[in-house]
């Protein structure tokens, strides 16, 4: 009647954190159903379906895909957030932003184009998730 559940351990709990800490380096493309912050270096891509936070450390060289942001590092690559995203006064960003929400601190560095009001954050994942065929590190 009473039958305990199984837990999958490979499957990572939406509310988790995860650090890429100061001098940690990563290539290749990482994913996560958690948050992410960097302080270190990453060069590929930055796949979150929560939010993900550079530091003023952090550098990271490919696309970022994340619900929510918040930059205050260094970043060389397209952003798509599906709600808010910050860039703080730290911020060096060389791409183009895509986003619902977009809040630039004075003193922040941005090249590229912006488009806010896209609400469709499903369908960004969807569609990065069937477009990538490499392998990649879940975090």
């Amino acid at each position: 009647m009473f039958q305990k559940k199984k837990n999958n351990l490979n499957e990572q709990k939406a509310g988790s954190i995860n650090i890429v800490g100061e001098g940690t380096e990563i290539t290749g493309d990482l994913t996560t159903k958690g948050d992410i912050r960097i302080d270190g270096r990453i060069q590929g891509n930055v796949i979150s379906q929560a939010k993900v936070v550079v530091g003023a450390s952090g550098e990271v060289v490919g696309d970022i895909y994340a619900y929510s942001a918040e930059l205050s590092g260094t970043i060389s690559g397209n952003i798509t957030v599906g709600e808010n995203l910050f860039l703080k006064m730290t911020a060096n960003v060389n791409g183009n932003i895509l986003s619902n929400k977009l809040v630039i601190e004075n003193g922040a560095d941005f090249n590229g184009y912006c488009q806010t009001g896209v609400t469709d954050t499903n369908s960004i994942f969807n569609a990065k998730e069937r477009s990538s065929g490499k392998e990649e590190t879940t975090a």
